[in-house]
C-alpha cells in the first residue's frame, strides 16, 4: 500500500508541473502537498525526495523548489532529444502497426482543434511524441525519453505559445508521420530532427527577447 500510494505522489506531482501547475522556481510544501492530492505526508515525503534525486526539484536551504534550467542545460537537453527522438522515429518506421500508424494520423488532425490554446496543445504535442516513443517498440528508449520529457517540463514556456508556431508543428508532426507510415525511417529521422531544431530555435529566439 505505501508503495502504491509513493508512486501516485510522485506520479501527481510530476504531472502537476507538466500540466504547469507548479512553474520553475516554486516551492513545494510538504503538508499543502499532501492537503492537494488527498494523500499523508509521508509518501509526498518519499517522492520528494526521489524528485530531488531526478534533478526536477532542487534544494533551497531546507526547502525544495521546481528546478529551473539555465541556457546551457536547455541546449544539452534539446540535444539529447534530438538524438533520441530521431531513433525513435526511426524504429517507428521499422516496427509500428498500422493501428499505431493511423493513431498518430488522428492525433495531427484532431490537435489541429486546439490551435489557440498553447497549454492544450503543449500537453497534446507531449502525447503525440510520447506515441512516437510508444511506436519504437524498444523499452529502453522508451525509458531514456520519459527521463528527458521530464526534464522538459521544466521549462517555463512552451514554444507552442509563440504565433504561428501551433500550425507549424502540426505541419511538422504530420511530416514525422507521413515518413513513419511510408516505412521510410531516415526521412523519419530527419523530419524529427527538423522539427525539434525549429522548436529550439523559437525557443531561442524567446529568449533572446527577454534578455
Amino acid at each position: 500500500m505505501g508503495q502504491i500510494a509513493q508512486k501516485d505522489a510522485h506520479a501527481l506531482i510530476l504531472d502537476a508541473i507538466d500540466r504547469g501547475d507548479f512553474q520553475p522556481g516554486d516551492r513545494l510544501v510538504e503538508s499543502e502537498l499532501a492537503d492537494r492530492f488527498g494523500v499523508s505526508r509521508t509518501p509526498v515525503r518519499e517522492a520528494l525526495q526521489r524528485l530531488e534525486t531526478q534533478s526536477v526539484l532542487v534544494r533551497d536551504g531546507r526547502s525544495l523548489m521546481v528546478a529551473t534550467l539555465n541556457h546551457d542545460q536547455m541546449a544539452e537537453l534539446y540535444a539529447v532529444r534530438t538524438e533520441l527522438e530521431a531513433l525513435a522515429a526511426r524504429l517507428a518506421a521499422q516496427h509500428a502497426a498500422r493501428e499505431e500508424i493511423r493513431v498518430l494520423q488522428r492525433m495531427v488532425y484532431e490537435d489541429a482543434a486546439l490551435l489557440g490554446d498553447a497549454r492544450a496543445l503543449a500537453r497534446a504535442n507531449r502525447r503525440f511524441h510520447g506515441q512516437i516513443h510508444l511506436a519504437s517498440h524498444n523499452r529502453y528508449l522508451v525509458q531514456q525519453l520519459g527521463s528527458v520529457h521530464r526534464s522538459m517540463a521544466l521549462m517555463a514556456t512552451t514554444s507552442l505559445a509563440v504565433e504561428g508556431r501551433g500550425a507549424a508543428a502540426l505541419t511538422e508532426h504530420l511530416a514525422i508521420v507521413d515518413a513513419i507510415k511510408a516505412r521510410d525511417g531516415d526521412a523519419a529521422a530527419d523530419a524529427v530532427r527538423d522539427h525539434l531544431s525549429r522548436a529550439f530555435e523559437t525557443r531561442l529566439q524567446e529568449e533572446a527577447r527577454r534578455m
